[in-house]
């Protein structure tokens, strides 16, 4: 059993004790926070995108990545131990639950293995990023990414003008593919928690379908070009070395479908509680015990035993835990570092000239950038709820119009940056590891700007009633 495995088991128990069963209403300590409160969280958004650059091999130790998040987020956290407890302990529990279920299937997917090298063609990379977009509202991002992103890298290992492809792969597959069901990505789970229909997010579906058709529009345009450039002994290799795609650990699939299961269906930690079975984190423990048995039982079926197939899964996908601890690290500090940057924004988001449907988008979507999209949907659903809408097609307090653009935003403008959401940092780190290195933080930025912007105002103008005039 992994380390990584029984801390969390850890954890969750430590977050289920028992304690008030009455949250404080913080408004009047939010609305105190100094500006300059921020800080901490600035400083960890500037270390993540400038280290790299400054100190890259240096960076590369986890530990020092540990050493930056704990500078950052041990001022914030140390503040609101003592001010306000609950408000640290439900970043906590919030924190154990985003981890618990990337790391569930991180493990699970780990022990699938995707064999085969077909041709690096445009159209073979464009069906790969399409059938990650929508696998990704069945088994999550986190789950379509860790599936497929090694298997796609693998296929275009024979060529060389590829450093586009992991930037695509993060836009499609890990953000805006996970639209269109609540298992897709956090922020929808999320809704789904505060009332929002299992099977509303389907009408998300024209606006997904724009979205990812321009992008992968984009996408096949620029490969053309880049596999143009390939040299002749480069394409000569590609096309000889020929392997059928097929799956290897199969005996995993339930494993990884039982995660999804376990996020649609059972509860976790609910505060305040009434009963003491409201302090356990169901939902964790089974993801926790199912991950358990992936990395504790053979992941070959004995069929593929007698077939002859003797690849081991996790040693084929080069497994190790390097990328989730990444993950697990930084996002430790983001978590205790933002506490002050949302209930600012809590507190005062009622200042914001934020009232259409665009608006919604654009303003959920620029936070969702560079805060995690799951706590800032919340935030201006929040706010949505707070403006008093009464309609007939009022969806938990909200009209349907508004809630589309708090939830596109959230989703698809996670893609703006590695930190927007988990799956980002985890398909750099392993496109990294396999040679193909992501850009920069700022490069990475700049490639969204340039390619996912103009398709966001798009798709507002169709679908959310952005005006310029």
């Amino acid at each position: 059993m992994s380390k990584i495995f029984a801390c969390l088991l850890c954890v969750g128990l430590l977050l289920t004790p028992s304690v008030s069963s009455a949250s404080s209403d913080h408004s009047e300590l939010a609305r105190s926070l100094p500006l300059w409160s921020v800080v901490p969280f600035v400083l960890l958004l500037l270390g993540i995108a400038v280290l790299p650059l400054a100190a890259p091999h240096w960076w590369e130790s986890n530990r020092n990545k540990g050493i930056v998040a704990v500078a950052c987020g041990i001022a914030p956290a140390i503040y609101f131990a003592f001010k306000a407890p609950d408000v640290l302990l439900h970043t906590g529990i919030e924190y154990f639950s985003f981890l618990t279920l990337l790391f569930s299937l991180f493990v699970i997917s780990g022990a699938i293995f995707i064999s085969g090298d077909i041709r690096a063609t445009p159209k073979v990379n464009t069906l790969f990023l399409l059938i990650g977009a929508v696998l990704a509202n069945f088994v999550g991002t986190t789950g379509a990414a860790m599936l497929l992103i090694r298997p796609m890298l693998r296929t275009n290992s024979e060529r060389k003008n590829i450093r586009h492809i992991p930037v695509f792969f993060i836009f499609v597959v890990a953000n805006v593919g996970g639209c269109l069901l609540p298992i897709g990505d956090p922020p929808l789970f999320l809704g789904f928690l505060r009332g929002v229909p299992f099977f509303w997010t389907l009408k998300l579906i024209l606006p997904w379908a724009m979205a990812v058709g321009l992008i992968l529009v984009v996408f096949y345009v620029m490969d053309t070009i880049a596999y143009s450039g390939e040299s002749a002994k480069d394409l000569v290799l590609d096309t000889t070395q020929i392997e059928p795609i097929r799956i290897h650990g199969k005996r995993s699939i339930p494993l990884l479908l039982g995660v999804v299961g376990a996020v649609a269906a059972l509860p976790s930690v609910h505060l305040p509680a009434d009963h003491w079975y409201g302090f356990v984190p169901w939902r964790e423990i089974v993801m926790l015990v199912l991950a358990g048995v992936s990395l504790s039982v053979a992941p070959l079926t004995k069929e593929e035993r007698a077939e002859g197939d003797k690849i081991n899964p996790r040693k084929a996908n080069e497994f190790s835990f390097h990328a989730i601890e990444e993950v697990a690290v930084l996002f430790a500090g983001i978590f205790a570092a933002m506490i002050p940057a949302l209930m600012i924004l809590q507190a005062r988001g009622g200042e914001l000239p934020v009232h259409t449907p665009w608006q919604f988008f654009f303003a959920t979507g620029g936070l969702s950038s560079f805060l995690d999209n799951a706590p800032t949907y919340l935030t201006f659903l929040a706010l949505a709820q707070g403006q008093g809408y009464a309609g007939a097609n009022a969806i938990v307090g909200v009209s349907e119009e508004v809630l589309k653009g708090i939830s596109l935003g959230a989703v698809f403008m996670g893609a703006m940056t590695y930190i927007g959401n988990a799956p980002n940092f985890m398909v750099k780190s392993i496109s990294d590891g396999a040679g193909v290195k992501c850009p920069s933080f700022g490069g990475y930025f700049v490639w969204a700007c340039i390619v996912l912007l103009p398709i966001f105002i798009a798709v507002n103008f169709v679908f959310l009633g952005l005006r310029l005039f």
